[in-house]
C-alpha cells in the first residue's frame, strides 16, 4: 500500500482527486473564494489552513485533521466535544434541467447529498432547507453552464427578478436566463447564441427556482 504523504497540500490534492471533487468546489463549500485552495496547494498561500476550514474539509473527506496539517493533539480545538461541524445537507435530485430543447424530468428523488458550509450559505443569504442540486443537460447555456455541471437551485419564495432560473415548460425542465417582459409574459434566453430566444405567457411556465451556484469538472 502506498504511504500517505505527510504534506497537507499533497494530501488535500490527493483526496480531491480520489473523490472527483474540484478544489474550486471545495473552496466554496468551506465559504471561501473559488481559488482559495488552489492557491494554498500551488502557491503556499495561506501557509496553513485555518482550524475551521481544516475541520470542515476533514469532516467532508472522513479523515483525521492531522492529515491536513493539524498538530497531533489539536483535532478538536475550537469546538466542544461531540458538537457536529456546521454543515447543511442539500439533496442531489435525480433530475436533469435541459440547457437545450427540453428535458422530461424523472422522479424527484434524492440520490445523494452535497454538504455546504452553513457559514457560506448565510453569507449568500441562502436557506439550506430551500435548496436542491440538479444536473445540467445540453449546451444552450454555454459557456456559463456546461453539459454535466451541477447547479444549486434556490426554491425560496421571493419576488421574481431576472436571472438564471430553472423552470418547467409543459413536461420539460429547462435552465435559462428568464426575464419578465410585462403584460404577463416572460422571455427565455440561452447564452449560446445558436439557440433562439423564446417568449411565453406566465400561465405556460412554472418557475422552480433561481440558480445560485454551479459545480463541474474542469
Amino acid at each position: 500500500m502506498a504511504e500517505l504523504s505527510t504534506d497537507p497540500r499533497d494530501r488535500l490534492l490527493a483526496l480531491s482527486r480520489e473523490r472527483n471533487v474540484s478544489l474550486a468546489r471545495l473552496s466554496s463549500m468551506i465559504g471561501r473564494n473559488p481559488s482559495y485552495l488552489h492557491q494554498f496547494i500551488t502557491r503556499g498561500s495561506p501557509r496553513r489552513l485555518e482550524e475551521s476550514d481544516r475541520g470542515l474539509l476533514a469532516e467532508f473527506f472522513g479523515v483525521p485533521e492531522q492529515e491536513l496539517g493539524a498538530a497531533q493533539d489539536k483535532s478538536q480545538i475550537g469546538r466542544p466535544a461531540g458538537q457536529p461541524l456546521d454543515w447543511a445537507k442539500v439533496p442531489r435530485l435525480a433530475l436533469g434541467a435541459s440547457a437545450g430543447s427540453g428535458s422530461v424530468p424523472v422522479e424527484e428523488e434524492a440520490t445523494d447529498t452535497f454538504r455546504f458550509s452553513r457559514r457560506w450559505l448565510r453569507e449568500q443569504g441562502l436557506d439550506g432547507a430551500r435548496l436542491s442540486a440538479i444536473t445540467v443537460e445540453g449546451d444552450s447555456m454555454e459557456p456559463l453552464l456546461r453539459d454535466g455541471d451541477e447547479i444549486l437551485v434556490d426554491r425560496s419564495e421571493r419576488p421574481f427578478r431576472d436571472g438564471v432560473h430553472v423552470a418547467r415548460l409543459g413536461e420539460a425542465l429547462l435552465v435559462k436566463r428568464i426575464a419578465a417582459l410585462g403584460f404577463g409574459r416572460y422571455s427565455l434566453v440561452s447564452d449560446n447564441k445558436a439557440y433562439p430566444p423564446l417568449e411565453v405567457a406566465a400561465d405556460e411556465i412554472e418557475i422552480i427556482g433561481r440558480v445560485v451556484w454551479k459545480g463541474g469538472r474542469i
